[in-house]
This record gives structure tokens, C-alpha cells and sequence, in this order.
């Protein structure tokens, strides 16, 4: 057995026992309430390269900060709404300690 085996991630993430988490159904309400008819015109109002789109239905890619806050700026909806599109049902969200500034 390899040291840099990894598990295989499940194509569906489960964040509690009732919630899935689904980028799509985020992208595609985004589509809908912006009138827009592609991915490619959503990443044309995002002000993103097509790819990351795809990457992120595909699931290559997470939804970034950066990218949420841009959707909120664009769609009016709040960032806790954004997230529950996406099936981010968390009330806090905590970042790892590799994120934490260490003092000094």
C-alpha cells in the first residue's frame, strides 16, 4: 500500500443527514433569476473564464469566496442564500488552522 493513497471522494458530498451539497442547483438558479441563458453568459456576468464554471458543475473545482461574493454582488441574493442554493446548510462556517495567521 502506497503512502499517497487517497480515499475516493463521493461525487455526492453529504453536509448533515438531510442536505446534499449541489454546486448546479446554485448555478442554474443563478441562471434563471439572471436572465441569462449559458454558463458562458453567467461566466461573462461573473467576470470568470468559462472553465471555472464547468469546473465547479463538474466538481473540480469548490465555489471560492471570491466567486461568492461576486454572485451576491451580481444576483442581489445574500451570501446565506447563496448557500443554501448549494446546499450549505451550516450556521457557522470555521476555517482550518492552515488559513489561521499565526501571531508574531
Amino acid at each position: 500500500m502506497s503512502i499517497n493513497t487517497f480515499p475516493e471522494v463521493p461525487a455526492v458530498e453529504k453536509l448533515n443527514d438531510q442536505t446534499i451539497y449541489d454546486p448546479n442547483r446554485l448555478l442554474d438558479a443563478l441562471i434563471q433569476k439572471l436572465h441569462v441563458k449559458s454558463d458562458a453568459a453567467l461566466s461573462h456576468l461573473l467576470e470568470v473564464d468559462p472553465p471555472i464554471i464547468s469546473n465547479i458543475r463538474t466538481r473540480r473545482r469548490p465555489i471560492g469566496a471570491v466567486l461568492l461574493i461576486r454572485m451576491h454582488e451580481v444576483s442581489d441574493l445574500t451570501i446565506g442564500e447563496l448557500r443554501t442554493l448549494m446546499g450549505d446548510r451550516r450556521k457557522k462556517f470555521r476555517m482550518g488552522m492552515k488559513y489561521i495567521k499565526p501571531e508574531g
